[in-house]
């Protein structure tokens, strides 16, 4: 049921991404006709480019890890593969995870909190709204480390997984 619901998860962090990835790269052209076309720079456009460039950082990431293709250091682990040492590298591996995701999710939480006072200049919205993608990104971490952490209790190969958008 997870895998189901990750599986839903991925194919929208995918989604997303691409639509972002889309909005940026027209943003910045129209930026860049109307600043050397017409003189003028709309104040929103570049604070838009920047925060979706942030939200697909965030939730690529999330969704790389889901996939998990993160960079990693693989030749202890393959070297010692079906081991002891093996098993006990891949749970300090999980256990570095987790550290990582709790740090994130805190302080990303923590930021939330303190930006809500904070409006952007150009698109005069809360800067807690560029900032929840922290927490965000953080919890669907979370959720891929779970799976993660049920696959490597069950003793399966946690791989690579393709996304299918």
């Amino acid at each position: 049921m997870l895998d189901a619901i990750l599986g839903k998860v991925r194919s929208v962090l995918y989604w997303f991404s691409f639509v972002a990835m889309m909005v940026m790269l027209v943003t910045i052209f129209a930026q860049v006709i109307t600043r050397y076309g017409f003189g003028y720079t709309p104040e929103w456009s570049e604070e838009l480019a920047r925060y979706l460039f942030v939200y697909v950082v965030f939730l690529g990431s999330a969704l790389i890890m889901g996939e998990s293709g993160h960079l990693s250091v693989e030749f202890l682990p393959n070297h010692f593969k079906g081991t002891f040492v093996g098993k006990l590298l891949k749970l300090l591996a999980l256990v570095c995870g987790y550290l990582f995701v709790a740090i994130l999710l805190t302080q990303g939480t923590k930021m939330v909190q303190v930006m809500t006072f904070q409006e952007s200049p150009g698109l005069e919205i809360s800067m807690s709204y560029i900032y929840a993608v922290i927490p965000v990104s953080a919890t669907l971490m979370l959720l891929y480390l779970i799976r993660d952490t049920i696959r490597f209790v069950k003793g399966e190969d946690v791989q690579r997984e393709e996304v299918h958008g």
